[in-house]
């Protein structure tokens, strides 16, 4: 059983204070490469977080099983089965995302956020807390992904949701918000190519930095407080 202290605890952690992207600075390569729109970001963070939730609940109920020297070998092999799967759903049924995607899916296997939640977190707790810890961990990075890809694809292209149609059918296509009207063909190259994805990955450390600070500061004023009192 996983209580609500245990509950609470690891979704914080996932989202906020262990945050992959942000603090532990994991998955660059997909951070950077799929976020030029908020649906390419926003879809592969799902798939990894799905991947994530069912990689640390098989690692958790089988590491008592697998040999210690023999650990990171078998993790890799059901990380690499489980992205197999959805490699082949999403080719199956999500075809237009899947292509967009491309060899990013596979690459989820060997995505460091992934296994390094398996070998620090679902080798030592139950099967619940490992499953809540790998999606709350997914989501954290989905969150960062999101944030990303919507500023990029907002200064960069005008729009916000472009390529929805990828992911909801051919109707979808019409629900793209023109934040700039599409008459000015606006384009700003900058956040769309890797140095606008950069530069924006720096602002997010930096904003997630100030946001710590900022929120330990009236702590650290208490404390000062007490201690002249």
């Amino acid at each position: 059983m996983i209580t609500a202290e245990e509950s609470r605890k690891i979704t914080l952690n996932g989202v906020w204070k262990q945050n992959p992207g942000v603090v532990q600075i994991l998955g660059m390569c997909p951070t950077l490469a799929m976020t030029s729109t908020v649906v390419n970001g926003v879809s592969l963070g799902v798939a990894t977080a799905l991947v994530m939730l069912v990689s640390g609940m098989a690692v958790a109920s089988l590491r008592q099983y697998v040999p210690n020297e023999l650990r990171n070998p078998v993790y890799i092999l059901i990380i690499a089965a489980l992205v197999t799967v959805l490699d082949l759903l999403m080719n199956a049924y999500l075809r237009d995302l899947y292509l967009v995607l491309g060899i990013f899916i596979p690459l989820i296997t060997t995505n460091c956020i992934v296994l390094a939640r398996a070998e620090a977190f679902a080798s030592k707790n139950g099967v619940l807390q490992s499953g809540l810890d790998g999606l709350m961990m997914g989501i954290g990075a989905t969150v960062v992904l999101a944030v990303l890809g919507a500023a990029r694809e907002v200064l960069g292209k005008g729009t916000l949701f472009a390529g929805l149609d990828l992911v909801l059918g051919p109707q979808a296509a019409h629900w793209i918000l023109h934040i700039v009207p599409p008459e000015y063909n606006y384009q700003f190259l900058l956040a769309i190519l890797p140095p606008g994805a950069f530069i924006g990955f720096g602002f997010l450390v930096a904003g997630k930095a100030w946001l710590d600070k900022r929120a330990s500061a009236p702590e650290a004023s208490c404390a000062t407080g007490h201690a002249k009192g």
